[in-house]
Parts: C-alpha cells; structure tokens; sequence
C-alpha cells in the first residue's frame, strides 16, 4: 500500500519509514511540529538520528548556523532535552526575536572569526556544530576553520545543503571551487601515514577521526588521530611471537 501523501503529516513520516525504516524519535518531533516553520529534507532526519541521538538528554552545548524561522531551535530542544545548552546564530538581525524562546539567538556571519570565537566563548564551548548557513563555499569553510578547532574531542560537525557545492551562484562548480574538494583534502591528511604530501587543510589535520558523506550531507567526527599500529598475531604469539607495525610509507 504505498505511503499517504507526503505533506501531510502522516504521509511525511510514511515516507521517511518507507525508504529509510526505522527512524527514532526526531521523525516524529518534526512531522508534529506545530510552531515555526521547519523546512527539512526527508533523508536529513535519520541521519540526524544517528549522529545526534547519543547527545540526548545530556549536557550537549549545540550551535547551530542559520536560524532562519526559528523552527529548527524549537525541534533541538524538543530532541536534546532541557540540559542542552543551544546556540543558533544567523546574519538576519530580525532573527533576534527567537532569542531565549527555545534557544540563544546572537547576529552575526558565519564568516567572521570573532564573532564565532565570542558566540563559543559564551556557551562555555562547543560538542556539535551544524552548519545550515548561507550554503557558500567560502563561508562553509571560513566556518569550519574557526570552529572545528573549538570543537570538544568525541564531538560532531555537520555541513548541510551540500548541493550547492555544484552551484556557481554559490561559489561551486564540478573543479576546485567545490567544497567536496575540500573534503578530499581533509581525507588525504587522515591519511597522511601513507604518503609524503604536505598537509592540506591544517584546521582539521590530526583531529579527524572519521568522514561520512551523504547526499548533500557531510559528517565528521572530531577526536585525535593516532598512527595506526598493526599486530600480526598466531599460535607463537605467547611464546613472543607477535609482530607490531607502524603505519608509516606506503601501503605494502
């Protein structure tokens, strides 16, 4: 029997079931909604739960770029619960009359260092960033710049929207100008054991632990990046057997 009408508020989460099964809490939470307007791909919501349901219910402090209608503040809340300290921030100043609704509101672009710097000095620092901004490449990575440096070990940082990477009225394209690029960079630097390139993208080198892309969608996981070590191991191994390896040169 296919899905009810997607619109309608059943029909949305009869389609996210249909195509991504089991989805969490936050499917339901956006398709209730009832307050200001939240405007998401369906495809967004299970990712959101994957990435984001071990910070319930805990003492997350979350910044989220690109306030919009205020929606969005209302539906972390609901989700995070009331220990969660939420930032959003945005470049439209009539923005600032969610502040202290469900969330802190503070005005500013996502472009400027310190403005950014100030907002996480204010939320005592940051565990999750979720960038849902202007959508320009240049501001995606100004952004990533100064906050992925700030953000805690074992923390989150999403980039959205990511379809404008292939939109010149973005600052993207199919060449270097697209972010993606970028993303490739920050994977060479994770990988930086096995070959003699300099690195890339020095904000992030070292402190990625994993890379996750998703349609127009990426995901990466901070924490500190140690040189893989590789252990060969069988039945002499007790008698001192065991052979350890760095990883380091190329890969054999």
């Amino acid at each position: 029997m296919p899905p009810a009408a997607v619109g309608l508020r059943a029909g949305i989460i009869a389609d996210i079931e249909a195509k991504f099964g089991a989805t969490g809490d936050l499917v339901s939470i956006f398709a209730q909604h009832k307050g200001e307007g939240v405007d998401k791909w369906h495809h967004y919501l299970p990712l959101y739960e994957r990435y984001f349901a071990p910070w319930r219910n805990r003492p997350l402090r979350f910044l989220e770029i690109g306030v919009f209608g205020g929606g969005s503040l209302e539906l972390w809340r609901k989700f995070f619960g009331p220990e969660a300290v939420i930032y959003g921030i945005d470049i439209d100043p009539t923005c600032a009359r969610f502040d202290g609704q469900h969330a802190q509101v503070r005005i500013g672009s996502q472009d400027d260092p310190d403005f950014l710097n100030r907002v996480v000095d204010e939320m005592g620092g940051v565990d999750v960033v979720l960038d849902d901004g202007s959508h320009v490449m240049a501001h995606i990575r100004a952004s990533l710049e100064t906050l992925f440096p700030r953000l805690s070990d074992g923390g989150t940082y999403i980039i959205e929207d990511l379809h404008t990477a292939y939109w010149r009225a973005y600052g993207g394209n199919m060449r270097a100008a697209n972010f993606y690029a970028t993303v490739r960079a920050m994977i060479d630097d994770m990988h930086r054991w096995y070959h003699e390139a300099d690195v890339q993208h020095p904000a992030t080198a070292g402190k990625v632990t994993g890379i996750h892309v998703h349609d127009s969608m990426v995901v990466l996981d901070k924490g500190t990046a140690h040189r893989p070590v590789r252990s060969f191991v069988n039945a002499a191994t007790d008698a001192g057997g065991a052979q350890t390896t760095l990883a380091e040169g190329k890969a054999s």
